[in-house]
């Protein structure tokens, strides 16, 4: 049977641009589920009018799990999306103020694995999230501020030492000019200015650049995507449009979307992958189907989980980089990913269910392995898989140059990609 989603290069462009941090990536997703009638529960008040059934979604910090299904057997399984909200980086330090040869810096600092060369000379905005008192209460509040701010500047060639390059050291040579003068501005009432707040009741933030050229469909076909953040925001959008999907069909089991902040830090956070919101929630979800925990014990063993991330297509310039059986071509569908030591999570049982998801769905697969002489990146599976039990399967779409301040990708993958997981949320068209 063929699946079908709502998915787009053109969707995935106009997502990209809206969120240009992992809190702008949950208000986004949670408009969309608004839109399609789900109800944002908070977490800290208990659950009994939902039944365990119905269309609900749970936002903490930059992390989002959202479920569907009418499923009221307190036992019953779970179809678990797994992807991730963060994106590599340049963040704001606490005291960013800094003046240099008459030129006004915004300390910044790197955040994950990114590809400190390809965040120089580019306009850059800041997003994020502020902390503000408010009376005797503190409120969150997110901030976008998509003029061109900041900008990191090259060296010109003829100070290097190495005309080839510069090697940059993370601590010296990734701040942001912003401004001039002597003395140093405060750049955090800046922000407070433009987020409409005083600076004095700012007592807490989160704040990063973004590159502001916008994601577009490129190349002479238009057949590629060019975009920031596609790691690994382009599975948080195909992933969402796959679980609308899913909810539609009712399939009788439920569907559940965990999006998680900080996986390229480890996910070692309060909403990180490591954390215990993923498992919280759908043992609430067992409890409000009047279930004990032998039912939440249950249903996790007969539950299983997809974890979607990109994946490395095969570099037409440096194809000595990759696994030579193991080539990735884009735009030839979605990529099963697997690695011997556990850095992805993938086992048989996990790598059958995805394989048969696809040929439900009618699109390719593909399968990486990456090369045994190079350190092999991870995911949120394998912890999502030591956290729950549930045997799970690492996934992705191929792009190139990861962790760059922008990526490229196929464009024809965005709706194979979003058709293959949805597939994988439906028991019906993936077999389980």
């Amino acid at each position: 049977m063929s699946v079908s989603t709502a998915a787009t290069a053109s969707g995935l462009c106009a997502f990209v641009d809206s969120a240009p941090s992992p809190f702008h990536v949950c208000r986004t997703a949670a408009a969309e589920l608004i839109a399609h009638g789900f109800t944002e529960l908070p977490e800290s008040r208990p659950w009994r009018d939902t039944g365990g059934a119905g269309r609900y979604f749970v936002i903490r910090g930059g992390s989002l799990v959202a479920w569907a299904g009418s499923a009221t057997d307190p036992a019953g399984t779970f179809r678990v999306l797994g992807a991730h909200t963060d994106s590599p980086n340049l963040r704001v330090k606490q005291h960013p103020d800094l003046a240099v040869a008459g030129w006004q810096l915004i300390g910044l600092e790197p955040y994950g694995g990114a590809w400190l060369n390809s965040w120089l000379d580019r306009d850059l905005g800041i997003s994020g999230r502020l902390t503000v008192r408010s009376g005797d209460e503190l409120v969150q509040r997110l901030v976008r501020i998509d003029d061109p701010v900041v900008r990191v500047p090259q060296l010109a060639i003829h100070l290097s030492e190495d005309r080839r390059g510069v090697s940059l050291d993370p601590q010296r040579h990734v701040n942001g000019i912003w401004g001039l003068g002597e003395r140093p501005r405060s750049f955090l009432a800046y922000v407070a200015e433009r987020a409409e707040v005083a600076a004095t009741d700012v007592l807490g933030w989160e704040l990063m650049t973004h590159d502001l050229q916008p994601s577009a469909v490129v190349g002479r076909d238009g057949d590629l995507v060019s975009a920031p953040r596609l790691d690994n925001q382009a599975t948080c959008y195909a992933g969402l449009q796959a679980f609308l999907a899913a909810a539609d069909a009712d399939t009788g089991v439920t569907a559940v979307l965990a999006m998680f902040d900080h996986e390229e830090v480890g996910s070692q956070s309060d909403r990180g992958a490591q954390s215990d919101l993923l498992p919280t929630i759908l043992e609430r979800i067992v409890l409000a189907r009047g279930g004990g925990r032998s039912d939440y014990l249950a249903a996790l063993a007969g539950s299983i989980c997809a974890s979607g991330d990109m994946a490395h297509a095969t570099h037409p310039n440096y194809p000595d980089r990759h696994e030579p059986a193991h080539r990735i071509e884009a735009g030839c569908g979605p990529v099963l990913k697997v690695n011997q030591n556990l850095r992805y999570a993938t086992d048989a049982v996990g790598a059958g269910a995805f394989a048969l998801a696809c040929a439900q769905a009618g699109v390719p697969l593909q399968r990486y392995v990456h090369r045994a002489d190079l350190p092999c990146g991870s995911t949120i599976g394998p912890m999502t898989a030591a956290r729950t039990g549930m045997p799970t399967v690492d996934v992705g779409a191929p792009q190139l140059a990861m962790h760059s301040a922008r990526e490229l990708m196929g464009a024809a993958d965005v709706g194979s990609y979003a058709a293959a997981l949805a597939a994988f949320l439906m028991p019906a068209a993936a077999g389980r």
